[in-house]
């Protein structure tokens, strides 16, 4: 596990017995939290003056501002549960980008992130390479598991080609949401978006079938 990785799932991880320090956290990660949904730089001066904990107790929780922000990111999202055996792949795709039946897009909604502080993810990660690798690692790469994982299964039961690259699919698919969304400025909760993302699923599916 990387450092990235412990310090992203500190605030759940921290052992009992701690609760000053565990409050501490929280004051951390909320002030951050305030900052990003504020519009703000991120600064570790701004997340000391504003959650009233020193330079020192922050640096010990998070080694680099970097992880912060990466762990506040990841805050109110978590990681879906593994599909089950014999589930309908095509449904799993649907429900897992939350384009089912008045689902919101890219499971925004059901993730525990509002619209703006998504497009704020959005504006942080990609103004910032190390953040975006960061948060990479300590959450997105760890999301889309479950669902990658439906696919193999998928393969290995000759429902889906023999020669079908699980990752790539993912890619595909999770390509053209943030499609809709960074370069067409959609909003997520747009019924013809929803209806776009399921089209082109439809077309990604047909070509995965054996």
């Amino acid at each position: 596990m990387t450092v990235v990785e412990q310090d992203a799932g500190a605030v759940a991880r921290r052992r009992p017995g701690r609760p000053r320090d565990e409050d501490m956290d929280g004051q951390i990660i909320d002030a951050a939290l305030a900052i990003i949904d504020a519009g703000q730089d991120v600064t570790v001066s701004g997340v000391v003056a504003r959650s009233g904990v020193s330079r020192a107790a922050l640096y010990r929780r998070w080694p680099s501002l970097t992880t912060l922000i990466a762990a506040a990111l990841d805050v109110g999202r978590t990681v879906p549960p593994d599909y089950p055996d014999g589930v309908d792949l095509r449904e799993a795709l649907i429900d897992g980008f939350g384009l089912g039946d008045g689902g919101a897009t890219v499971s925004v909604a059901a993730s525990g992130y509002s619209e703006e502080r998504f497009r704020q993810r959005i504006r942080l990660v990609m103004s910032d390479r190390a953040l975006q690798k960061a948060y990479w690692q300590s959450h997105v790469s760890r999301r889309r598991v479950p669902l990658v994982n439906a696919l193999r299964t998928g393969i290995a039961r000759g429902e889906l080609r023999a020669d079908l690259d699980a990752e790539a699919c993912f890619d595909a698919i999770a390509g053209t949401a943030y499609y809709q969304i960074v370069v067409r400025g959609d909003r997520m909760d747009d019924p013809a978006v929803a209806a776009r993302l399921r089209a082109a699923v439809d077309v990604i599916w047909r070509g995965m079938l054996a």
